[in-house]
């Protein structure tokens, strides 16, 4: 039977997240959600608390969200195959309208609702609101895959300075009027370079970056740049953790100070990694 925490022993949590949430303080966290966190119901209550809860506490949150699973359901129930490409999905014309409709409908609204339900403020945004991500066919055998061209953080800023959370599709336009589908943890590497943010926070299905792939127990807890560049090197940075890592070293180029992969499976994961001493996960830094 677990014993309830004593009143002190709250109290003592509280004071040991103080100099963490002073360093926070009206600072801007990007929160990149996908994932298992995504599709667990509990888990995604416990995320939507948790960003509410950093929120509430001075902390500017931006969470950019994915959305491949319920893609490939509603995909599979209109008859059309799912076809990927180095974990990329193809996007014909077609798809392109599959992809806007269940991110920017869908699962954007959806989030925003769960935060709203919990006493959160939040309004939901895509790629193409105010010509947030402008982008153009990545590779012709994508289809409308979008490599983002510029990132216009002025929606975004507004939103927050109105003490609103912006939820954040990936979804891409260009000046033909094309939609593109936008890997999210491309783009919100993008955008929290654009916003100068503190930290990039990258929930996966892993516990991080493990030095053997098939022992959570060698879990590398902070990488350097060059010792980034070694890992790839070794080939201990391979297969799906490639673009994963590539895109928080591109956080660091835009100017994000830190960048953390975290276990999304894990309740109150952000609220390990942002106010304790521990953290959990891989922390990136320049």
């Amino acid at each position: 039977m677990t014993k309830e925490l004593s009143t002190a022993s709250r109290a003592e949590i509280l004071i040991q997240a103080l100099p963490y949430i002073q360093k926070y303080n009206n600072k801007i966290i990007v929160v990149k959600y996908g994932g298992n966190a995504m599709i667990n119901e509990e888990l995604k209550h416990a995320v939507m608390r948790d960003i509410v809860l950093l929120s509430l506490i001075g902390i500017k949150i931006v969470l950019v969200h994915g959305g491949g699973p319920e893609i490939s359901d509603l995909l599979k129930r209109i008859g059309k195959q799912s076809e990927f490409v180095d974990g990329l999905r193809v996007t014909d014309a077609e798809t392109a309208e599959v992809v806007q409709m269940v991110l920017a409908g869908k699962v954007n609204k959806s989030l925003v609702n769960l935060i709203c339900s919990i006493n959160g403020k939040a309004i939901g945004l895509c790629g193409m609101d105010g010509q947030m991500l402008k982008a153009k066919v990545m590779d012709e055998r994508l289809g409308y895959v979008g490599e983002i061209t510029n990132v216009n953080p002025a929606p975004i800023l507004d939103i927050i300075e109105k003490g609103y959370i912006p939820v954040i599709s990936t979804v891409g336009f260009d000046d033909e009027g094309n939609s593109y589908n936008i890997n999210a943890d491309t783009a919100a590497a993008r955008i929290a370079g654009a916003l100068k943010a503190e930290s990039l926070i990258s929930m996966t299905d892993i516990v991080g970056l493990l030095r053997d792939k098939d022992d959570p127990s060698t879990l590398i807890r902070k990488v350097t740049r060059a010792e980034a560049k070694e890992l790839f090197d070794e080939g201990v940075i391979a297969g799906g953790m490639i673009p994963k890592v590539q895109c928080c070293l591109d956080a660091l180029d835009e100017g994000v100070n830190r960048v953390f992969i975290i276990d999304g499976r894990v309740p109150h994961a952000i609220l390990i990694e942002v106010l304790t001493d521990e953290g959990i996960g891989t922390m990136f830094t320049e």
